[in-house]
């Protein structure tokens, strides 16, 4: 896939970022998918006012082990960079924010800070090769499609692309009811219609399932 997101501008011009504060969380973020965060953490709350106040992005990753709450957690290798769109103040005193995923990138280097923040040295992955949905997957096109109609509101920052092999697959990815080691995977995969592949078996047993 080709990345015409903006979000990236700040950060494409280098493949290696250092000193990326880590987000590990119980998710997966895929590239240009939607994150919404409470954010209660003194160390997060830290980091997102920094972030936001240098318009600069984070990078969220799936705990391998550990907790999201407290610090501590080890987390995949491969995360997504995140950048802030939204934020409110919440009616609990909570800080609300919605991020969207950026470029994958891979964390190389990790150290966590004396208040319980972890930062990277993160490298950027290749953009996925631009393909479109071939035919026999035009199925799962129009399920997204109807999935999107009714998640508008969470999607609301999401420009659609439903004739993007890469995009359609990142989004039922992060949508469909699987295992988050299995979300990770589709992460981390690299050829778009391969993921297509894979997501239509899903799809099938899903269908089949609701079937019995």
């Amino acid at each position: 896939m080709n990345s015409n997101n903006p979000q990236d501008s700040e950060t494409s011009a280098r493949e290696t970022l250092d000193a990326m504060p880590v987000f590990a969380l119980n998710t997966v973020l895929f590239p240009e998918g939607p994150l919404p965060l409470r954010i209660f953490e003194p160390r997060y709350v830290d980091m997102v006012s920094d972030r936001l106040r240098r318009d600069a992005p984070f990078v969220v990753a799936l705990i391998r082990s550990g907790r999201e709450v407290g610090g501590g957690a080890t987390t995949h290798s491969v995360g997504t960079l995140a950048r802030i769109v939204d934020w409110n103040r919440q009616d609990d005193g909570l800080l609300g924010i919605v991020a969207l995923g950026g470029r994958r990138v891979r964390l190389l280097e990790t150290e966590t800070r004396p208040d319980g923040l972890c930062v990277a040295t993160a490298r950027m992955l290749a953009d996925e090769p631009a393909a479109a949905v071939p035919d026999e997957h035009r199925r799962l096109a129009s399920l997204l499609r109807g999935l999107l109609e009714q998640l508008e509101s969470r999607y609301r920052f999401v420009t659609p692309r439903l004739d993007d092999a890469s995009w359609v697959g990142y989004r039922l990815s992060e949508m469909l009811p699987m295992p988050l080691a299995r979300k990770q995977q589709f992460l981390e995969m690299e050829e778009p219609l391969v993921r297509l592949r894979h997501l239509a078996e899903i799809v099938a047993a899903l269908a089949e399932g609701d079937a019995k």
